[in-house]
């Protein structure tokens, strides 16, 4: 799976008619290890800017990401 840090984020509270029934939801642009961006789904406690994040799982071609184990909290 990809890691990555946490370059932008915020959480959606008035969400489109498809994802109404899980907001409200964090969503993050995500630069990964490897190069390159993604825009992901956060999986878990919530992220902020910096974080490390790790890939978790995919649905419908959205990636879902989590807060790396032994990252402190955010404040």
């Amino acid at each position: 799976m990809r890691s990555g840090r946490v370059y932008s984020e915020t959480v959606i509270y008035s969400a489109p008619e498809a994802f109404v029934n899980e907001a409200p939801y964090q969503t993050a642009i995500v630069t990964l290890d490897d190069g390159g961006r993604v825009t992901a789904r956060i999986a878990g406690e919530r992220v902020a800017i910096d974080d490390c994040v790790v890939e978790v799982e995919g649905r419908d071609d959205v990636p879902f990401f989590r807060k790396a184990a032994g990252a402190p909290p955010t404040a």
